[in-house]
């Protein structure tokens, strides 16, 4: 076994095993995707016209492993803004869960003309999901808030909630960006983009109903959570209204890249 092992060796050339040229990796980050990473095909050296002008790429992405770094600076920007939802309500706080897979084919116009030869058009086809939890608190000086035509208030004088967007899209993609060499095969690399979808984000809300009081007009009851549903379902009705008018994801990339 050995020695077929040397002969083997000697007979096939090292170079057999190498990259063929034009194979690409990269790794990035995006603010609604995570980290991604990519890998394709481009021969910038390829003497035809077309051949040093065609590429593809496969890409594939999710937050699983960089989730508490974009969630730790999500909720520093919240924070900062005090973004006010309602009568008195704010969120204070965030968390994101996203991936996604698609391939692309790029176009590059200048073909291996210096500088220019980086910008590139990108098409393709992506599916994915993008998920947001928002907590939320607040009230008035007694701890109440409303919640579409009513009142309530915690026993504790507490709110909490949480809002919730889940966005399962697919449809294609059409984009622009750009990669800058920088030293031997490394290069940045920068996508922008979007994804054309008839799916849109799906909005809810969940109050807890425990120690939840409503106000009647004359006294303070236990909540019904009949009722309680009815004014939540009153309160999603405008935000989801305004969801199912966003028909396109946003995907903006920017990371390190090797061709060989």
């Amino acid at each position: 076994m050995r020695n077929f092992v040397r002969i083997f060796l000697f007979l096939v050339p090292w170079g057999a095993y190498a990259y063929p040229t034009g194979t690409q990796f990269g790794v990035g980050l995006s603010a609604t995707t995570g980290l991604n990473a990519f890998t394709g095909y481009l021969n910038k050296s390829a003497e035809s016209f077309w051949g040093k002008r065609i590429g593809y790429r496969i890409d594939f992405a999710g937050t699983k492993i960089v989730r508490s770094g974009i969630n730790s600076a999500v909720n520093h920007f919240v924070g900062d803004k005090n973004i006010e939802i309602g009568d008195s309500i704010a969120v204070n706080g965030a968390e994101i869960e996203a991936k996604h897979f698609g391939g692309m084919l790029d176009f590059y116009l200048f073909g291996d003309t210096w500088f220019l030869g980086g910008w590139r058009l990108s098409g393709g086809y992506y599916g994915g999901k993008f998920d947001v939890t928002a907590h939320v608190a607040g009230g008035d000086e007694n701890g109440e808030f409303g919640l579409g035509h009513n009142r309530y208030r915690y026993a504790d004088g507490a709110f909490r909630a949480s809002a919730m967007a889940n966005w399962k899209y697919d449809g294609p993609y059409v984009g622009t960006g750009f990669d800058l060499g920088l030293i031997a095969g490394f290069k940045i690399y920068f996508d922008a983009g979007i994804v054309f979808t008839r799916k849109v984000a799906k909005i809810d809300l969940d109050v807890p109903s425990g120690d939840l009081f409503k106000w009647n007009g004359a006294d303070w009851a236990l909540v019904d959570p009949d009722e309680l549903e009815q004014d939540k379902q009153d309160a999603l009705r405008d935000a989801q209204s305004e969801a199912d008018k966003v028909k396109f994801f946003p995907i903006v990339k920017l990371g390190l890249m090797y061709r060989f």
